[in-house]
Parts: C-alpha cells; sequence; structure tokens
C-alpha cells in the first residue's frame, strides 16, 4: 500500500511532462547565445573601465545598427535555404557609392541613400537571378561575387578615393543619418529596430515570410505545392543586397572614408551571428530575433576584445575561438535537448481502474458476452472508410464521418445509393444535427465545423481559452471528438486530449493522464469556453434527455459521468457509470428514456496491471518501437444501453468482432439501431426488440414539448 502510495503521488505531482514541455518552448533555441550574452556583457563590464558608459554604449550601438541590418539580411537568405558571401563587398561598394554620390555628384541625402541602396539590391539581383533561376550554386556564385564587386570596389578607389578624401561638403541631414539620435537612440539603432519589425511580421505572419521558409524547408515540397520558388530565392538576395546597401548608406555618413579594408570579413561575421543566433543554415529554420541576438553577440564581443588592447591578428583569434566554441556548444544543446525531449515528453501517470465486471456469457451480468451484433444487416460493405460517427436525419438518411474528410450520405429508405454530402478535410470524427438541420461537425485538428443544408462548411471554432498553469499553448484544439447540441442553441463538445493529435492517440493511452476536456460554444456570442478538464480522453457528449446535464465519456478511465448544466448541482461533475468492462466512445440518446454507449474495446487484466506501473511504460516507450507498445484492446466491442440513474439493461456484442470490431458509435432510429466504427468499412442495422418504432433522434431533440 505504501509503495502504491509512493507510485501514486510520484508519477501525479512530479512533473515530468512539464520539463518536456519546457523543452519544447521555441524560446529555448536561444538559451545557449542568451547565457553567452550574460557572460560576454559580465565579463566585459567586470575588467574594462566605464564598458557600459554612454558614450562607449551609444558608439558600440551604432556599430551594431549596421551591423544588424546585414545580419538580418544574411538570416533570411538562410531562411530560403542560400547563402551570401558577397554582403562584406556589397557593404564597401555601397560606402564608395555613397561617398561619391554625396560628396562628389551633389545628391542630396535622401536620393544618396536611395541609390546607394538600389546599388546593394542590384549585387542581389544578380546573386538571385543566377542562383534562383539558373540555379547556380549559392556558395560558388556569392563567393565569384564577391571577388568581382571587390574588383570594382578598387577600381573606384583608384579613381575617387582623393577626391573623396578632399572633398567636403555640409549636410544636417547627412549629419544625422551618421551621428544623430532619435528618443536617445542613435539613428541607426531606430532604423535596425523599425526593419527588425517588419522583417518579423514579414517572416512570421505574411504569406511571402511563409514562402520563404518553406523552400528553405524543402524546396521541392514547395515547389510542389505551387510556390514560386526561383521567384522567391531571388527576392531573398535581393533583401539581402539592399539591407546591406543600407548599412553601407549609415556607414558612409558615420564615417565619410572610404579605403581597401572596407567590409573585409564582414560575410564571415554576418554568417557567424545568424548562425550563432539559432538560425540553421540549412534553411526553414530561425528569426529575426534570433538574428539580432547573434548581431549583438558578435558586435559587443568584437568591440570588448579591441578595449582590451589585443592586436588585430589576437582579437580575431578570440572572437573565433569564442565563437567556434559557442556554436559548438549550440549544436551540442540542441540534439541533447530534442533528445531529452523525446524522452521525457511523454510521463505516464498512475491510473488504478475499478475491478472490470464479470463478461462471462453464462454469468448474470449485464455485460454478459453475446453475439446479438453477429448477423447485424451490412450497409455500404466497402463504401465507407472509417465511419467514426454514424448519424440519421428526419428523414432517415445515414450520414457517416469518413477518414478522407468527407460527410458520406446513404439515403432513405434502402441505403443503396451513396454520395459524398460534404467534403470538410481533416478527420471528422462526432456530429450532431441541429434545430436548422444543418450538420456539426467535430474535426480532429482542425475544430469544430457546421455543414448547412446548403451544403456549406463553416468554421465554429478552433480555439478556446487558454490555461493559466498548462506550459503549452492549449488554445488551439488538437483532437475535437464529440460534441451534442442544448435546447439554448449551446454546442458542448469533448477534446479528447491537448498533448497529442489523432496519429499519437496511442500515446495518451499509453500517458493515461488527465488530458482531455469539454468545452462550450455559444453560438449567439460566438464564444469558446472550456468547462471541464483534467479528463481522461474525454470521448462521447449526450445532453440528457431533461436537458439539464451533459454526459460524457472518459475513454481511459472506463467511466461515464454528468456535467450539470442547471440546477442545485450546476457546474458539478457525478459519476454515472463506473468501471466499465470496455473503453466508452460515443454516446447517443435511446427511446423510452435510455441512452446507448459504445466500448471501442474489452479490457484486459496485463493493461489494466500495466497502467498502475507508470515505470514500466515509460521504459517500454523509450525502449520499443511505437507499433510494438502495449495498448488497449479495441478489437472486440459492444454496445451497451443503461438508463439516466446508471442501471445497465443491457449489452450488444459480436464476440468473433467479425462484423463490427471496434465499434465508436451507434444511433437509434425508428426502433433499429445504427452502428458505426473507426476501422470499419461498413455501417450496421439491428432491430431493437423493445424500442419505441416511432422515435428518432431529431424528434427527441427540436420537436416541441407539450
Amino acid at each position: 500500500m505504501i509503495a502504491d502510495l509512493i507510485t501514486r503521488l510520484r508519477y501525479r505531482y512530479f512533473p515530468d511532462h512539464m520539463v518536456g514541455e519546457v523543452l519544447g518552448k521555441r524560446w529555448m533555441d536561444n538559451t545557449i547565445p542568451v547565457l553567452l550574452l550574460v557572460a560576454i556583457l559580465s565579463y566585459f563590464v567586470a575588467t574594462i573601465p566605464n564598458f557600459v558608459s554612454f558614450g562607449n554604449l551609444s558608439d558600440t550601438s551604432r556599430q551594431i545598427g549596421e551591423f544588424g541590418l546585414i545580419v538580418i539580411g544574411m538570416t533570411i537568405v538562410m531562411l530560403g535555404g542560400g547563402i551570401d558571401l558577397s554582403v562584406g563587398s556589397t557593404f564597401a561598394l555601397a560606402n564608395i557609392t555613397a561617398l561619391i554620390l554625396f560628396n562628389l555628384a551633389g545628391w542630396p541625402p535622401e536620393a544618396v541613400v536611395a541609390g546607394t541602396m538600389g546599388v546593394g539590391a542590384l549585387v542581389g539581383l544578380i546573386n538571385g537571378l543566377l542562383i534562383g533561376y539558373l540555379r547556380l550554386r549559392a556558395f560558388l556564385t556569392t563567393l565569384v561575387m564577391l571577388t568581382l564587386v571587390r574588383a570594382v570596389v578598387t577600381l573606384l578607389l583608384q579613381m575617387y578615393q582623393v577626391q573623396i578624401a578632399s572633398s567636403f561638403v555640409e549636410s544636417d541631414l547627412w549629419d544625422f543619418i551618421g551621428t544623430g539620435s532619435v528618443l536617445g537612440l542613435p539613428f541607426s539603432v531606430v532604423v535596425l529596430i523599425v526593419v527588425a519589425a517588419s522583417a518579423h511580421i514579414v517572416i512570421s505572419r505574411l504569406r511571402i515570410g511563409w514562402r520563404v521558409m518553406a523552400v528553405g524547408g524543402s524546396r521541392r515540397s514547395a515547389y510542389n505545392a505551387g510556390i514560386p520558388v526561383r521567384f522567391t530565392v531571388c527576392l531573398t538576395y535581393v533583401v539581402s543586397g539592399l539591407l546591406t546597401g543600407c548599412a553601407g548608406a549609415l556607414y558612409a555618413s558615420r564615417l565619410s572614408g572610404a579605403g581597401p579594408d572596407t567590409g573585409l570579413g564582414l560575410e564571415l561575421a554576418a554568417v557567424t551571428a545568424a548562425l550563432l543566433g539559432g538560425n540553421s543554415i540549412g534553411g526553414g529554420h530561425g528569426s529575426v530575433a534570433k538574428a539580432l541576438m547573434g548581431a549583438i553577440i558578435v558586435s559587443l564581443l568584437t568591440n570588448g576584445l579591441v578595449r582590451l588592447g589585443l592586436g588585430n591578428g589576437s582579437s580575431q583569434m578570440a572572437v573565433g575561438i569564442v565563437l567556434l566554441l559557442a556554436i559548438s556548444i549550440n549544436v551540442r544543446w540542441s540534439k541533447w535537448r530534442h533528445k531529452l525531449q523525446s524522452k521525457v515528453y511523454m510521463s505516464p501517470a498512475y491510473l488504478a481502474l475499478p475491478p472490470d465486471p464479470e463478461i462471462d456469457p453464462n454469468s448474470a451480468s449485464p455485460y454478459a458476452m453475446n453475439d446479438r451484433l453477429r448477423d447485424v444487416e451490412v450497409i455500404g460493405l466497402g463504401e465507407v472508410d472509417g465511419p467514426e460517427d454514424v448519424i440519421l436525419d428526419a428523414d432517415g438518411n445515414i450520414y457517416c464521418s469518413a477518414r478522407q474528410g468527407d460527410i458520406v450520405r446513404f439515403l432513405a429508405p434502402d441505403y443503396r445509393r451513396r454520395e459524398v454530402y460534404a467534403h470538410v478535410g481533416g478527420r471528422p470524427l462526432g456530429m450532431a444535427i441541429d434545430k436548422d438541420e444543418s450538420l456539426v461537425v467535430c474535426i480532429a485538428g482542425m475544430g469544430l465545423y457546421r455543414v448547412d443544408k446548403g451544403r456549406n462548411t463553416r468554421k465554429l471554432t478552433a480555439e478556446t481559452n487558454r490555461s493559466r498553469l498548462s506550459v503549452i499553448d492549449d488554445s488551439r484544439m488538437r483532437l475535437a471528438d464529440d460534441l451534442d447540441i442544448a435546447p439554448d442553441g449551446k454546442i458542448y463538445f469533448s477534446e479528447a486530449t491537448i498533448r497529442y493529435g489523432i496519429e499519437e492517440w496511442v500515446a495518451d493511452a499509453l500517458e493515461g493522464r488527465g488530458n482531455g476536456r469539454l468545452i462550450r460554444y455559444d453560438p449567439a456570442t460566438d464564444t469558446t469556453r472550456t468547462i471541464k478538464r483534467g479528463l481522461l480522453f474525454a470521448n462521447g457528449m449526450c445532453v440528457a434527455h431533461d436537458n439539464k446535464s451533459v454526459l460524457f465519456a472518459e475513454t481511459w478511465g472506463c467511466r461515464i459521468s454528468r456535467y450539470w448544466l442547471e440546477g442545485p448541482k450546476q457546474d458539478t461533475t457525478e459519476i454515472v457509470l463506473d468501471g466499465l468492462p470496455g473503453y466508452p466512445d460515443n454516446i447517443n440518446r435511446g427511446s423510452r428514456g435510455t441512452y446507448w454507449v459504445a466500448l471501442a474495446g474489452t479490457r484486459t487484466p496485463s493493461y489494466d496491471l500495466a497502467m498502475t506501473m507508470p515505470a514500466f511504460r515509460r521504459r517500454m516507450a523509450r525502449r520499443v518501437a511505437s507499433v510494438e507498445w502495449l495498448f488497449p484492446n479495441v478489437n472486440v466491442g459492444c454496445v451497451v444501453r443503461f438508463d439516466a440513474a446508471g442501471r445497465v439493461l443491457e449489452s450488444l456484442w459480436d464476440s468473433a468482432g467479425e462484423n463490427h470490431p471496434t465499434i465508436t458509435s451507434m444511433r437509434e432510429h425508428r426502433g433499429y439501431l445504427y452502428i458505426g466504427g473507426v476501422t470499419n468499412n461498413r455501417v450496421g442495422r439491428i432491430e431493437i426488440p423493445d424500442a419505441d418504432p416511432e422515435w428518432t433522434g431529431p424528434a427527441s431533440y427540436w420537436a416541441k414539448r407539450p
């Protein structure tokens, strides 16, 4: 007993899964750069007098402003799967171009900046045309462009360097661009902030940014998806050249000088900063924030080493060693983090189920196994794939949620004609018919949708309020499962788990933790709220006959509970059926005030025992392939009828599992029971002898009451 108690407390309150969720946060990518930045700042503050003085910070920030623009441009190219080694030469070309236009040609500062950026964009355009449209290798192409542009810079220096040095043009605006401040911030930093914010919005919120990420992730997949790959690649180089030209103009206005060493090694520094911040050189992964982080670290490190008095060669060597060490640690951290996350994300809990009831055929148990479903009438054999839920309208037509994202309809009265009623996408699961005879559907990974009589599909909701203590963002719905509609039009639906998608339902079963929840959607106000959390795979939903409560199933808990909507027990929960012999799925109304529940599979002693052994399940998850995991038996299911007090009235089995294994849904209609299954390829129908032959679901919900 004490061992059980310790195990229960250990796996209930020790937050293993929270460690895995924290490791999965995107901001964890920047852990090493942030620590490195803090270490560098601490060291320089302690060893360099006045390192944090206003004058030093102002000079350093101006350099960061110019360098940051180049790093952002480099990052955009890298996100698209390329690299731009010509930025150093382009920067030098932009610098001398700005000086020629301003000092010799006499252009106004606005035109000088525009012209300089245009020259940078032209170099980027040439790179983009060669790499994007002619498909030349990015590394070699930009390396050659580095040489060519540097040669142009050398020629321009030979022609104009003396004239530039001897000329003097006075302009307040030009001086402001170089040395001015806005609200205490150097102008170049203000430009960097504006550019960074704009680039972040473009990359993370706009279609062109998503296309850049897609192209960087996989060009072939992006091409197959219809994305203009060549144009997108070309555009990234143009942006890089444009930002480099802007940095060159800022540099020219600040120093008003040009030399052969301008921009030397800048391309390597930019690549290093982008990588150090956490951006992937392989493309498709990164952000502007990471680029800024890397730019700040490299700039501070370079500035600090210079102020420590190291020579040029020693300073570069020190910078290289520190950055190499940082990148190595960062790479190892990324691998170690993902490896650790894969080990601790799934965190099995202690789950002791009540003893399962007797199902022996010769027992007097209401769950006694029988073969009442062996000879059910088969509808649409092979014409529907995985009808997880079935429902009938007032005319007796059958609607099935199919695996391909379709709602399939079999037309009454003989059900020989079949049609795709609507294509809703995703994996449609639970369904309900509202007062307007529209179909409301839970779709895994998509949320709650409505298909009206004109067959128009509209999303109702896909997000709910985020819980305050959740590490992961649980506002987005992962696995909306089943629903029902109250007389006031409010829709109550279940989300099976907030941690796994439908393709990972086995992981949630193995975890046995309360990851499910009940959600209420109010069409009148278009609001969505979570009303109950911590459920063991929340599944079937059914508004009770008296419309005062809603019944819901917890599949891994093998129980059915009631959530009160009104009355003295409003907003409270009570158990209606506990210790079921199997895993409950959908729940629906039946005639004569009863309810039907589908058991998707039967419990087994081995799995029940495993649920009390979290450490065993953890080892299994780590060491055994997922296809070999022990998971709930979903081969032999049955249908159980019970009343409002939780008394089981009868059960219908197919003991051989031939006609309807994995029963997940059933609907009573005019004396017959219609049966669906998530792995079946048919709908079953069987007559219920003592059922009301006139009873239908739509009438039970929406007919006028006396």
